[in-house]
């Protein structure tokens, strides 16, 4: 499929996909998207420990790369697993301006790293941070009682349903150990039936730039 780089209304470039008219993040902000998510409600619910955090939708690095930085600030020391299907290219990567938008210019070369690094292969990024990039179908993770938070940050149901389906959420029901908690920016009545279903606790909170709701799911 055809794909573009894009800049949001945060003044942060996205990654678009033309043929199903969709992002990698948020048109109306790929940063503020992040930082309201994933860190705000998500990460932040975490501090002086150390975590396992798996991504679903590694896609930009984005995410990775904003959870490194604001880690240390919490004294996490994190364990971050990616996932994702089809792999972003480096000249996409080169395109886009998390780097200087985030002012994060000391952290660059672990940016670079985070794309340039085998998948399939741990990678120690900093002392408290060691990523490890599954390239694999989400249908495919089988991962039990492993992770403390989730950051569900696939495309949108719009144009893969089968994503936000009871079958998806049961896995990440098993991912997660006890009291573990997942976050995403979906708001859908479907999507939160769906995780209750499979046993989470879930709560509706503000969304960030352009939505009105997200969802975070405890189990």
């Amino acid at each position: 499929m055809k794909r573009k780089v894009i800049t949001t209304a945060d003044g942060s470039k996205t990654i678009q996909i033309e043929d199903w008219d969709e992002q990698y993040h948020s048109i109306h902000g790929a940063v503020q998207e992040a930082y309201h998510v994933f860190i705000k409600n998500g990460l932040n619910q975490f501090k002086n420990q150390e975590i396992s955090i798996l991504e679903i939708g590694f896609g930009t690095g984005l995410n990775a790369l904003i959870t490194l930085v604001e880690a240390q600030k919490l004294d996490l020391k994190i364990k971050y697993e990616g996932v994702e299907a089809f792999p972003v290219s480096m000249e996409e990567i080169a395109a886009l301006n998390y780097v200087e938008t985030l002012n994060f210019q000391q952290y660059e070369k672990q940016f670079l790293q985070m794309h340039k690094s085998k998948w399939g292969m741990p990678l120690q990024l900093t002392s408290d941070f060691a990523l490890f990039k599954n390239k694999l179908d989400f249908k495919e993770i089988k991962h039990q009682n492993l992770f403390n938070l989730i950051y569900f940050d696939a495309f949108g149901y719009r144009v893969q349903p089968e994503l936000w389906s009871v079958t998806i959420f049961e896995k990440m029901f098993n991912a997660l150990k006890q009291g573990g908690v997942l976050v995403t920016y979906a708001a859908k009545g479907s999507v939160r039936r769906a995780m209750q279903e499979v046993g989470f606790t879930v709560e509706r909170l503000p969304g960030p730039p352009g939505k009105r709701e997200m969802l975070r799911a405890i189990k």
